[in-house]
Protein backbone atom coordinates (compact mmCIF):
# COMPACT_ATOMS: atom_id res chain seq x y z
CA UNK A 1 0.00 0.00 0.00
CA UNK A 2 3.21 2.76 0.95
CA UNK A 3 4.02 2.52 -3.00
CA UNK A 4 0.76 2.89 -4.15
CA UNK A 5 -0.21 5.72 -1.84
CA UNK A 6 2.97 7.59 -2.37
CA UNK A 7 1.82 7.50 -6.50
CA UNK A 8 -1.29 8.94 -6.00
CA UNK A 9 -0.45 11.40 -3.74
CA UNK A 10 2.54 12.48 -5.87
CA UNK A 11 -0.04 12.71 -8.88
CA UNK A 12 -2.49 14.89 -7.15
CA UNK A 13 -0.61 17.96 -7.75
CA UNK A 14 -0.52 17.29 -11.47
CA UNK A 15 -4.18 16.66 -11.80
CA UNK A 16 -4.95 19.77 -9.85
CA UNK A 17 -3.19 21.99 -12.35
CA UNK A 18 -4.86 19.76 -15.23
CA UNK A 19 -8.35 20.36 -13.75
CA UNK A 20 -8.02 24.20 -13.39
CA UNK A 21 -6.49 24.82 -17.04
CA UNK A 22 -9.74 22.19 -18.09
CA UNK A 23 -12.32 24.63 -16.57
CA UNK A 24 -10.39 27.85 -18.26
CA UNK A 25 -9.83 29.28 -14.30
CA UNK A 26 -6.95 31.28 -13.01
CA UNK A 27 -4.94 30.34 -9.59
CA UNK A 28 -7.02 33.90 -8.27
CA UNK A 29 -9.95 32.31 -9.04
CA UNK A 30 -9.98 29.07 -7.58
CA UNK A 31 -8.58 31.02 -4.67
CA UNK A 32 -11.36 33.46 -4.28
CA UNK A 33 -13.56 30.67 -4.78
CA UNK A 34 -12.54 28.09 -2.10
CA UNK A 35 -10.54 30.45 -0.04
CA UNK A 36 -7.23 28.71 -0.50
CA UNK A 37 -4.01 31.40 -0.84
CA UNK A 38 -2.49 31.51 -4.12
CA UNK A 39 0.63 30.82 -3.18
CA UNK A 40 -0.44 27.27 -1.41
CA UNK A 41 -2.34 26.67 -4.59
CA UNK A 42 0.58 26.99 -6.79
CA UNK A 43 2.41 25.04 -4.29
CA UNK A 44 0.03 22.42 -4.38
CA UNK A 45 0.08 22.09 -7.99
CA UNK A 46 3.64 21.78 -8.30
CA UNK A 47 4.04 19.35 -5.83
CA UNK A 48 5.81 21.03 -3.09
CA UNK A 49 3.04 20.82 -0.55
CA UNK A 50 1.12 17.71 0.33
CA UNK A 51 -2.64 17.68 -0.14
CA UNK A 52 -4.66 17.43 2.88
CA UNK A 53 -8.03 17.58 3.40
CA UNK A 54 -8.26 21.03 4.49
CA UNK A 55 -7.12 22.15 1.12
CA UNK A 56 -8.33 19.10 -1.18
CA UNK A 57 -12.20 19.16 0.39
CA UNK A 58 -12.53 23.19 -0.80
CA UNK A 59 -10.62 22.23 -4.33
CA UNK A 60 -13.46 19.23 -4.31
CA UNK A 61 -16.53 21.09 -3.67
CA UNK A 62 -14.80 23.79 -6.31
CA UNK A 63 -14.57 21.47 -8.96
CA UNK A 64 -17.89 19.27 -8.17
CA UNK A 65 -16.41 15.61 -8.12
CA UNK A 66 -16.01 13.48 -5.02
CA UNK A 67 -12.99 13.76 -3.13
CA UNK A 68 -11.74 10.32 -4.15
CA UNK A 69 -12.15 10.97 -8.33
CA UNK A 70 -10.02 14.74 -7.32
CA UNK A 71 -6.96 12.61 -6.48
CA UNK A 72 -7.20 9.81 -8.86
CA UNK A 73 -7.88 7.29 -5.79
CA UNK A 74 -7.23 3.72 -6.68
CA UNK A 75 -10.93 1.61 -6.85
CA UNK A 76 -11.57 0.86 -2.87
CA UNK A 77 -12.79 -2.76 -3.52
CA UNK A 78 -15.74 -5.01 -4.79
CA UNK A 79 -18.72 -2.85 -5.05
CA UNK A 80 -21.30 -5.61 -4.94
CA UNK A 81 -23.76 -5.69 -2.67
CA UNK A 82 -24.28 -9.43 -1.35
CA UNK A 83 -27.96 -9.03 0.27
CA UNK A 84 -29.64 -10.81 2.45
CA UNK A 85 -33.37 -11.56 2.17
CA UNK A 86 -35.44 -11.42 4.88
CA UNK A 87 -39.63 -11.73 4.87
CA UNK A 88 -41.65 -9.33 7.02
CA UNK A 89 -45.76 -9.46 6.43
CA UNK A 90 -45.58 -12.14 4.12
CA UNK A 91 -43.54 -10.50 1.56
CA UNK A 92 -40.01 -11.06 0.70
CA UNK A 93 -37.48 -8.01 1.29
CA UNK A 94 -34.49 -7.78 -0.34
CA UNK A 95 -31.69 -5.04 1.03
CA UNK A 96 -29.77 -3.20 -1.92
CA UNK A 97 -27.63 -0.88 0.34
CA UNK A 98 -25.24 -2.46 2.45
CA UNK A 99 -25.08 -0.30 5.22
CA UNK A 100 -27.82 1.29 7.98
CA UNK A 101 -28.32 4.72 7.87
CA UNK A 102 -28.71 7.86 5.55
CA UNK A 103 -30.84 6.43 2.29
CA UNK A 104 -31.67 2.55 2.42
CA UNK A 105 -33.08 0.84 -0.60
CA UNK A 106 -34.93 -3.04 -0.61
CA UNK A 107 -36.70 -4.96 -3.39
CA UNK A 108 -39.70 -5.91 -2.16
CA UNK A 109 -41.76 -8.88 -3.41
CA UNK A 110 -45.43 -9.56 -2.63
CA UNK A 111 -46.05 -13.42 -3.49
CA UNK A 112 -49.00 -13.68 -5.62
CA UNK A 113 -52.12 -14.90 -3.83
CA UNK A 114 -55.77 -14.04 -2.82
CA UNK A 115 -56.23 -10.05 -2.12
CA UNK A 116 -58.07 -10.55 0.72
CA UNK A 117 -55.72 -8.94 3.46
CA UNK A 118 -57.33 -5.84 5.57
CA UNK A 119 -54.92 -2.74 5.22
CA UNK A 120 -53.24 -2.31 8.56
CA UNK A 121 -51.69 1.48 8.14
CA UNK A 122 -48.77 2.31 9.99
CA UNK A 123 -46.73 5.52 10.22
CA UNK A 124 -42.70 6.23 11.07
CA UNK A 125 -40.06 8.67 10.90
CA UNK A 126 -38.74 9.59 7.18
CA UNK A 127 -39.85 9.55 3.88
CA UNK A 128 -40.41 7.26 1.28
CA UNK A 129 -40.33 6.82 -2.78
CA UNK A 130 -41.43 3.45 -4.00
CA UNK A 131 -41.22 2.27 -7.62
CA UNK A 132 -43.16 -0.43 -9.23
CA UNK A 133 -41.11 -2.94 -11.03
CA UNK A 134 -43.97 -5.41 -12.00
CA UNK A 135 -47.69 -6.44 -11.04
CA UNK A 136 -50.05 -4.20 -9.74
CA UNK A 137 -49.70 -2.60 -5.90
CA UNK A 138 -52.38 -1.30 -3.90
CA UNK A 139 -51.04 1.43 -1.35
CA UNK A 140 -53.40 3.15 1.37
CA UNK A 141 -51.63 6.34 1.99
CA UNK A 142 -53.60 8.64 4.54
CA UNK A 143 -57.29 8.78 3.42
CA UNK A 144 -56.40 8.11 -0.29
CA UNK A 145 -56.27 4.41 -1.84
CA UNK A 146 -54.26 3.67 -4.52
CA UNK A 147 -53.32 1.09 -7.66
CA UNK A 148 -49.78 1.87 -9.33
CA UNK A 149 -49.11 -0.38 -12.07
CA UNK A 150 -45.28 -1.40 -13.45
CA UNK A 151 -43.45 1.57 -13.87
CA UNK A 152 -45.48 3.93 -11.51
CA UNK A 153 -43.68 6.11 -8.50
CA UNK A 154 -44.64 7.40 -5.20
CA UNK A 155 -43.19 9.60 -2.61
CA UNK A 156 -44.27 10.31 0.91
CA UNK A 157 -43.73 11.29 3.81
CA UNK A 158 -43.78 8.32 6.32
CA UNK A 159 -45.63 10.14 9.55
CA UNK A 160 -48.86 9.48 6.60
CA UNK A 161 -50.14 6.10 7.62
CA UNK A 162 -49.29 3.76 4.74
CA UNK A 163 -49.88 0.26 3.73
CA UNK A 164 -49.07 -1.74 0.60
CA UNK A 165 -50.72 -5.40 -0.23
CA UNK A 166 -51.71 -7.08 -3.97
CA UNK A 167 -54.63 -5.28 -6.10
CA UNK A 168 -54.94 -8.33 -7.65
CA UNK A 169 -54.12 -12.40 -7.25
CA UNK A 170 -50.91 -11.82 -8.95
CA UNK A 171 -47.28 -11.04 -7.08
CA UNK A 172 -46.29 -7.17 -7.00
CA UNK A 173 -42.29 -6.04 -7.54
CA UNK A 174 -41.19 -2.91 -6.01
CA UNK A 175 -38.33 -0.80 -4.91
CA UNK A 176 -38.73 1.16 -1.76
CA UNK A 177 -35.65 4.10 -1.05
CA UNK A 178 -36.65 5.23 2.78
CA UNK A 179 -34.54 8.47 4.03
CA UNK A 180 -34.44 10.68 6.50
CA UNK A 181 -37.56 12.87 7.28
CA UNK A 182 -37.59 15.16 4.46
CA UNK A 183 -40.02 17.16 2.00
CA UNK A 184 -44.11 17.22 1.79
CA UNK A 185 -45.95 13.99 -0.07
CA UNK A 186 -46.11 14.14 -4.09
CA UNK A 187 -47.86 11.62 -4.92
CA UNK A 188 -47.85 10.45 -9.27
CA UNK A 189 -50.41 7.23 -9.12
CA UNK A 190 -53.90 6.66 -10.47
CA UNK A 191 -56.75 6.82 -8.00
CA UNK A 192 -58.02 3.46 -7.65
CA UNK A 193 -61.99 2.80 -8.40
CA UNK A 194 -63.35 1.21 -5.67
Amino acid sequence: MGEEFEAVINAVGPRLRALRHRSGATLSALSETTGIPVSTLSRLESGHRRPGLELLLPLAKAYRMPLDELVGAPATGDPRVYPRPFARNGMSVIPLTPHPGGLQVFKQILPAGPNDLEPDPRSHEGYHWLYVLSGRLRAVLGDQDLVLTAGEVAEFDTHVPHWFGNADARPVEFLSILGPQGGRSHIRARYRRV
